[in-house]
């Protein structure tokens, strides 16, 4: 159980959902300890959070365990999808932790959001890599092209195919350079919104612990940023692309960004 996620199911107003899938990872595989890990590396820290006021332990977070993955990608999908669905309809907001970003099409199917905001090293704009349509290097153009979200909105991105770059440059989709996240602010009305985090997103520095390393990336402080920023707009969360190549550091950051959704976004419900 992520720590401090004591709430019942019925009560919760955030419902964590654990995705180990592992079937795609194009380098260094692992995202299968992803969820467990970042419940792990979550132990150390304090209930309270001075910035807003709040207990984690008071803001209603369920934690719903992780949904076992199998070798199906398409299939498993469908499945988790159902799961996120579920918490959708109770009224809850549902928080997916992968698990590899292939798991991300599952979260946005079950909110139906108008726009995806994803921290992320990669486009991910591919039809395929290596002949694998369901690779995670195709998610956010699986969620553009078959998942009906309007706009793409990739933050650190730094890395990709002259393809991606090319669909990229489409009206539907902003690519903001690391080097310009700190200025980028969202601005987003009455649309609906899913953030997604790739741990990847971050420089190696700050979280080494994940299968495709990209150096020139964000500090922690400015994924922090982006997080605190979109979470008032945002009705589905979820954090990818840890695995257990590390001491810690991938799944450590990745716990912290959680709550400090959790946190954000329960503030701006005030």
């Amino acid at each position: 159980m992520f720590p401090g996620a004591i709430a019942d199911r019925e009560v919760a107003a955030y419902v964590l959902l654990g995705a180990p899938l592992d079937i795609s990872t194009s380098f260094q595989p692992g995202t299968r300890f992803g969820p467990n890990r970042i419940r792990r590396f979550a132990e150390s820290f304090d209930d309270y959070d001075r910035r807003t006021d709040l207990f984690f332990t008071e803001v209603a977070v369920h934690d719903a365990g992780d949904v076992r993955a199998w070798d199906d990608a398409p299939e498993y999908i469908d499945w988790l999808a159902g799961s996120v669905r579920d918490a959708v309809w109770d009224d809850a907001v549902p928080i997916v932790l992968g698990g590899e970003h292939t798991v991300t099409a599952a979260g946005v199917e079950g909110v139906e959001p108008d726009v995806f905001v994803c921290l992320d090293a990669h486009l991910d704009l591919r039809r395929e890599y290596d002949g694998n349509e369901w690779s995670h290097a195709t998610i956010t153009r699986r969620v553009l092209d078959e998942l009906g979200v309007d706009e793409a909105v990739i933050l650190g991105a730094r890395t990709g195919s002259p393809d991606e770059w090319e669909r990229a440059d489409a009206d539907d989709v902003t690519v903001v350079a690391p080097e310009d996240v700190p200025d980028w602010e969202p601005d987003f009305d009455d649309e609906s919104v899913y953030l997604s985090v790739d741990i990847d997103a971050a420089d190696p520095a700050f979280a080494p612990g994940t299968g495709t390393k990209e150096p020139f990336g964000l500090t922690s402080r400015e994924m922090r940023d982006v997080v605190r920023a979109v979470a008032p707009y945002t009705d589905g969360f979820d954090v990818v692309e840890v695995n257990d190549r590390d001491d810690g550091q991938a799944a450590s950051l990745a716990a912290k960004l959680l709550r400090e959704f959790v946190f954000s976004h329960a503030a701006a419900q005030d």
